[in-house]
């Protein structure tokens, strides 16, 4: 799933994504975020299906935590994936 840029050059750069030359800004269209999330997917050889967040972030909202990777707990992870098959 392809959310909200998280490291957008006009918001949080990350000094590891101008070294690799990983520079987006935020886009500001679907059609713009369209085109990032189709760039992170050719770049990064990724095989399996890509879904796309619409632009009000809907699923970026009901799945977000913390400030990753310190808002990230696995087992709730596994718990809510457990409830979901069950």
């Amino acid at each position: 799933m392809y959310i909200l840029e998280a490291h957008a050059s006009d918001v949080w750069q990350m000094p590891s994504n101008i070294k690799q030359n990983i520079v987006f800004a935020s886009p500001r269209s679907i059609e713009e975020r369209t085109a990032v999330a189709d760039s992170c997917v050719r770049n990064l050889h990724i095989e399996i299906p890509a879904l796309l967040d619409g632009f009000r972030d809907a699923t970026e909202a009901a799945y977000t935590s913390g400030p990753g990777p310190f808002g990230f707990h696995p087992q709730e992870l596994q718990a809510a994936l457990t409830r979901m098959l069950d």
